[in-house]
């Protein structure tokens, strides 16, 4: 992996967010054949109705996998843009949900590359929050800006109907039954990227989630960096 600063995926300022990264760097080994969950993102062109990974929802209401690892859900429609939502259990309601101002299309072709990294940069001064209870957030993918966001409150409609679904998966990607078939029709499939994530927190202005290859490959491929504007 090429040294942080001259790293083409990553070309942020934020002193915070390239410690975190550092630590990605210094423990990253070489990866398996394996490609673990971002591999099986890539099969989503090829996807169909009769092979959708959703069928995993029909089973018992438990964790695929008993540990207290955080759970990251990235998902969208294919026409519009893409939704995290963070959650100490797979069962809880998450602690952190918001849209990004990333359409399916453009997060889809960075999945492309061997590393995605996801940066949310909080521009409030105060802390007198706790980090991820701050609202507007900056919004960086492989180190380009693609613009801001604001933390939801409350979930949507759309965002409650994914996480009943997803309520006993740990991990997986696939497609998901759209809650009517109109709204399918006009934007597309319901697509998903569910993880375990190891949660880093460097300070109480910064911290990261690193994912957890479900194939036991060393080192994260998916990254999520949170950080406060000094």
């Amino acid at each position: 992996m090429p040294p942080v600063h001259s790293s083409p995926y990553f070309q942020m300022d934020n002193q915070a967010i390239l410690s975190l990264l550092r630590h990605t760097a210094s423990e990253k080994r070489s990866k398996s054949s394996g490609g673990g969950l971002l591999k099986v993102f890539k099969l989503f062109p090829m996807l169909t109705s009769g092979c959708k990974m959703v069928a995993l929802l029909g089973r018992p209401r438990k964790p695929l996998l008993k540990d207290h690892a955080t759970t990251g859900t990235i998902f969208g429609y294919r026409k519009g843009r893409v939704s995290l939502a963070i959650q100490e259990d797979p069962h809880c309601v998450p602690m952190f949900v918001i849209e990004l101002p990333m359409h399916s299309s453009l997060f889809h072709k960075e999945m492309a590359s061997d590393i995605v990294r996801i940066a949310l940069e909080s521009e409030t001064k105060t802390h007198k929050k706790k980090l991820l209870e701050e609202f507007v957030w900056g919004v960086y993918c492989n180190g380009r800006k693609v613009g801001y966001c604001i933390r939801r409150k409350q979930m949507s409609d759309d965002e409650l109907h994914v996480m009943q679904l997803l309520r006993g998966v740990s991990m997986g990607a696939g497609v998901l039954p759209c809650p009517n078939s109109e709204k399918e029709s006009a934007d597309g499939e319901l697509t998903y990227i569910r993880a375990r994530f190891e949660r880093v927190v460097g300070s109480k202005d910064s911290e990261a989630l690193y994912m957890i290859n479900p194939d036991g490959a060393a080192g994260p491929e998916l990254s999520i960096f949170f950080a406060r504007a000094r």
